[in-house]
């Protein structure tokens, strides 16, 4: 069995509400069950409420498999990269410091490095992933680019990020703005240092104020 090449992972972080509905469903996978192999993390929680689902980015090279020093990791034919097998796996953690997208954790009570597997068990076989058949807001999507650039005519994936000189393509793509001059690659150590532009927003204003809709800048 093996994931069909035409079915992909889609992640837009824009369209997450944060309501964990994946993190729970999760959960359930019979491969890990009672453990959530997702993360919802917050973008800056000491200034926005704005979550984004983590899962793990399947990489085409993945670097937590080439730090593991007793070939834990693997990565299936149809680059899906499967979680420690426990039988090699030494818990050194070597492969949670290596990713570039802080997916892997390692569970000491088990010494076992445990992460998502893109529910291999259901989409080797054309079902969604636990966390995409729950997602109330399609932040989380799993099918054809055909499907989402109907879904998403705004939007486009891209699946290639540049950290510093290193360019790491995934198996799992990101939506992003489609613009003229969209980037063909996410930049994240430079996206890092990015603010969101001040914008006005028109609010009703209790008071004194003769304009009740007074612009206050956010």
């Amino acid at each position: 069995m093996s994931v069909p090449q035409h079915l992909e992972f889609f992640v837009d972080p824009s369209r997450c509400i944060g309501c964990r509905a994946c993190v729970e469903a999760c959960t359930e996978c019979d491969t890990h069950r009672g453990e959530p192999m997702i993360h919802l993390e917050y973008i800056d929680r000491g200034a926005s409420v704005q979550t984004v689902p983590v899962v793990c980015m399947h990489c085409e090279q993945p670097t937590c498999a080439e730090v593991c020093p007793a070939d834990a990791i693997k990565r299936t034919g149809d680059g899906v990269v499967q979680s420690a097998r426990k039988p090699r796996c030494i818990a050194c953690g070597n492969c949670v410091v290596a990713c570039p997208f802080g997916v892997p954790e390692l569970y000491i009570d088990r010494a076992i490095m445990m992460k998502c597997d893109m529910c291999y068990d259901r989409t080797s076989v054309g079902k969604k992933p636990m966390c995409a058949t729950v997602c109330p807001s399609q932040a989380l999507y799993f099918g054809t680019r055909e499907q989402i650039s109907a879904l998403r005519p705004q939007s486009m994936p891209t699946n290639t990020f540049r950290f510093g000189d290193q360019v790491i393509r995934t198996r799992v793509n990101v939506m992003v703005p489609r613009r003229p001059a969209a980037p063909a690659q996410i930049d994240v150590t430079a996206a890092m240092d990015e603010r969101p532009p001040s914008r006005a927003v028109r609010l009703p204003v209790v008071g004194d104020d003769p304009d009740p809709f007074a612009e206050v800048e956010v």
